[in-house]
């Protein structure tokens, strides 16, 4: 098995994203308190990001045909959408609310997402019902945040 393809992989890679979330979040707040412009400093995250994600495309060597697949429900390409949202709320909440207390808020958001996503199975994801023992790591995750935000 391919190291890249391996689970262990994977849960490494995303704990490193992770991690950046609350850096992403210091950083761009900063920058929109400094700009007195959140939606500026949203607008040049995304921008670098843009160019970043070209880079990796280019290094990759593997340049898409950037036709738009009709077999592709159009709501696959609206999530941009989310990021926007995010890196906006981000810009704007963080500097006033803590980076903690904002991460806080958006890993309980995703826990209670994902939970839904995976129960229902929408939007394509496999189907991981929501157990008991689901049930309770969302609820200890929720207690976990309320108590991180409160102290």
């Amino acid at each position: 098995m391919n190291v890249l393809d391996h689970p262990i992989f994977y849960a490494a890679f995303m704990l490193v994203v992770g991690l950046g979330i609350p850096v992403f979040a210091a950083l761009n707040g900063n920058l929109g308190a400094r700009l007195q412009n959140p939606v500026l400093a949203a607008i040049i995250a995304l921008s670098v990001g843009i160019f970043a994600c070209l880079g990796v495309m280019l290094l990759s060597g593997k340049i898409p045909n950037l036709v738009v697949e009709s077999s592709i429900p159009f709501y696959n390409y609206l999530g941009g959408l989310f990021v926007v949202f995010y890196v906006l709320g981000m810009t704007w909440i963080a500097p006033k609310f803590g980076v903690g207390n904002a991460v806080a808020f958006v890993l309980l958001g995703q826990i209670i997402s994902m939970a839904i996503i995976d129960h229902f199975s929408l939007l394509g994801a496999a189907y991981h019902p929501i157990s008991a023992q689901r049930f309770v790591g969302i609820a200890l995750m929720a207690i976990g945040v309320f108590m991180s935000v409160r102290g």
